[in-house]
C-alpha cells in the first residue's frame, strides 16, 4: 500500500478502538443486564460510573434502550459502532469489501435489535460482538499490508487496556493486554510519547500492587498519543 497518510492512519487507529469500544462495553453490559433484572435495578449507575459516562437515565428501562440503540446518546453502542463503520468506509480501498461487510453486518445488527427491543436482548445483540469476531478474522486473512493491520491493533489494544484497567479486570488480564498494545506500538510509524509510555510501563511492572496507582496508569494511556 506504501506509506499511510496521517488522515488515514488516524483513521485506522480510530477504527481499532471503536471496535473494540464495541466488543468490550457489550460483553460487560451483559453482565450488568443480568444483575439488573436479578438483584439491582440501579446496577447501570456504577457500570456508568466505572466508564466516566454521564448518568443521564432515569431507571433501567432507560439506560437500556438510549446505552444500546439512541443516536442521541454520545456514549451508546450504537454510536460507537456508526463511527466505526464511518471509520471503515473511507478505509474500503485499505480493508476491502469483504472485511468493512463484517462492521456493515455488525451496525445492521445492532438497529434490527432496536426494532426488535422486546426481544431477548443478549439473543439479538450477541451477533454483534460474533461479526466483530469475523472482522478481526478477516482483517488478519484478507488485509495484506501489515502497517495497516498494526495501526488498527493498536487502537484496538489501547482502548482495551483503557476498559480493562476501568473496568478492574484481573492484574493477569491487564498485564497480558499491555503486553499485546506494547508489541502493537513498537512496530507502527506513528509518533509517540515515550516518556508515558516508560511511565505505564513502571506500573504495570509493580504487579498485583499497580491498582494503587490506577489513576496514573489510565494518564499515562491517554498521554501516549
Amino acid at each position: 500500500m506504501g506509506i499511510i497518510s496521517l488522515e488515514k492512519a488516524d483513521r485506522l487507529f480510530w477504527l481499532g478502538r471503536y471496535t473494540e469500544r464495541v466488543f468490550t462495553t457489550l460483553q460487560t453490559f451483559f453482565d450488568f443486564f443480568d444483575k439488573m433484572l436479578d438483584e439491582d435495578d440501579h446496577a447501570y449507575v456504577h457500570f456508568c460510573e466505572e466508564l466516566a459516562i454521564p448518568v443521564i437515565y432515569s431507571d433501567k428501562d432507560d439506560f437500556i434502550h438510549q446505552y444500546l440503540f439512541t443516536k442521541e446518546d454520545p456514549n451508546s453502542v450504537y454510536n460507537n459502532m456508526l463511527r466505526a463503520f464511518d471509520n471503515g468506509v473511507v478505509l474500503r480501498d485499505e480493508l476491502g469489501s469483504r472485511t468493512l461487510s463484517y462492521i456493515q453486518m455488525a451496525l445492521d445488527r445492532i438497529e434490527k435489535a432496536a426494532v426488535e427491543f422486546e426481544a431477548p436482548l443478549i439473543y439479538n445483540l450477541q451477533p454483534v460482538i460474533d461479526d466483530i469476531f469475523a472482522f478481526w478474522g478477516c482483517l488478519d486473512d484478507q488485509v495484506g499490508d501489515e502497517e495497516c493491520r498494526n495501526i488498527i491493533k493498536c487502537g484496538r489494544y489501547l482502548e482495551r487496556l483503557d476498559l480493562y484497567i476501568r473496568l478492574g479486570y484481573s492484574y493477569p488480564s491487564i498485564e497480558k493486554e499491555f503486553n499485546k498494545f506494547l508489541n502493537r506500538l513498537h512496530k507502527i510509524r506513528i509518533g509517540y510519547n515515550l516518556s508515558e509510555v516508560d511511565r505505564l510501563t513502571g506500573i504495570i511492572n509493580m504487579g498485583e500492587e499497580w491498582e494503587s496507582r490506577r489513576h496514573d496508569a489510565l494518564g499515562a494511556l491517554w498521554n501516549i498519543f
